[in-house]
């Protein structure tokens, strides 16, 4: 279990808002190149892998700041 101070837990904070949303966005793009068809397959494979990164900072962001409680 991580032991965090009020500071680094808003900075921490910050940072998964600010990837949840570059995460949103990034899903929203894929998804518009998808429907109109106009980009390269490797372009969206690209932009999927940096989704899957940022998804993967999330969880342990999450992980950080929301630990399991055992009761």
């Amino acid at each position: 279990m991580y032991k965090i101070d009020e500071d680094m837990r808003a900075k921490l904070g910050l940072e998964l808002a600010t990837i949840r949303q570059e995460h949103a966005d990034l899903d929203a793009a894929i998804h518009a190149l998808d429907v109109a068809g106009i980009a390269e397959q490797m372009t969206v494979q690209r932009l999927k892998k940096k989704k899957l990164s940022l998804k993967d900072r999330i969880v342990e962001l999450e992980k950080i700041l929301l630990p399991d409680i055992i009761a």
